[in-house]
């Protein structure tokens, strides 16, 4: 454990919420998953689906697909299928025809981020594709994620896809999961070249500029789409966020994340 190490540990017990602080026990100290799958509890509602702010860009109590997916990501680092059951019967309940939006209008009662307005409320591939993709990581079957994969299939290869860089990138955890692995194949390299080829998207570092990197599109180093980037740019990326670190631990701020720009809390409800 090196000391920069060390000191985001420190930073994160010290600021973090309870749910990140319990992901960290499991993933770097063997801590136990039911852990995790407690903390998630606090976040249900009634309904199966998860709100409270899961995902902290707003703080509507009511479920949210964007909060549900939260909760699906932190059970497959956890390494858990807990929950998942009713949280699926809740996306079945607000899908169309098997896809889901982020969020709903009655995000507009609550403080929130400013960007999040009424496009979040529009069914598409994000979150859709990032759901049914952890579901298949975690080999949970469920109608609904059928539903879903039936919509994304016929989405990507009708050429209705988007150019949208971060729902791009949602699909590419659906196709880096899914059985059908020739079928996955065979649509990816278009996905994969529309993110590379966008603005948004950062080969080699851009400090202080927004946008995806290849540590977006390859989180892990067994993605299937490691392999699209040289040992030079994961490591130059990699350095980058070391070098970016704050003294007290903190991470410096992000080139981007998967969803959209944040400029940050409205402040007060619309």
């Amino acid at each position: 454990m090196s000391a920069d190490f060390r000191t985001a540990e420190r930073f994160l017990q010290a600021e973090g919420r309870l749910l990140e602080r319990r992901l960290f026990d499991v993933i770097f100290h063997d801590g136990p998953a039911e852990g995790v799958v407690d903390v998630l509890r606090g976040y249900r509602n009634a309904d199966g689906g998860f709100g409270h702010g899961l995902e902290p860009d707003k703080r509507c109590p009511a479920s949210l697909p964007v909060d549900v997916e939260v909760a699906f990501q932190s059970l497959a680092a956890a390494g858990s299928r807990e929950l998942l059951g009713p949280a699926c019967d809740f996306l079945t309940s607000v899908s169309v025809d098997g896809a889901v939006p982020l969020a709903f209008p009655v995000i507009e009662g609550y403080p929130r981020a400013a960007h999040w307005t009424g496009w979040t409320y529009e069914p598409g591939v994000n979150p859709t594709a990032g759901l049914a993709g952890v579901l298949y990581q975690l080999d949970f079957e469920h109608p609904w994620r059928e539903s879903a994969t039936g919509y994304l299939w016929e989405t990507i290869e009708s050429g209705k896809l988007g150019d949208e860089t971060h729902g791009l990138n949602e699909v590419l955890t659906f196709l880096a999961y899914v059985p059908d692995r020739a079928r996955a194949a065979k649509a990816a390299p278009g996905v994969l070249d529309r993110i590379t080829g966008s603005p948004l998207f950062q080969a080699m570092p851009k400090p202080g500029e927004y946008g995806l990197t290849p540590l977006s599109v390859a989180p892990a180093a067994d993605s299937p789409w490691r392999e699209l980037f040289d040992d030079a740019q994961i490591d130059a990326h990699l350095d980058q966020l070391a070098a970016a670190q704050q003294e007290d631990g903190a991470a410096g701020r992000s080139p981007g994340t998967r969803r959209a720009r944040r400029p940050g809390w409205s402040g007060v409800a619309s």
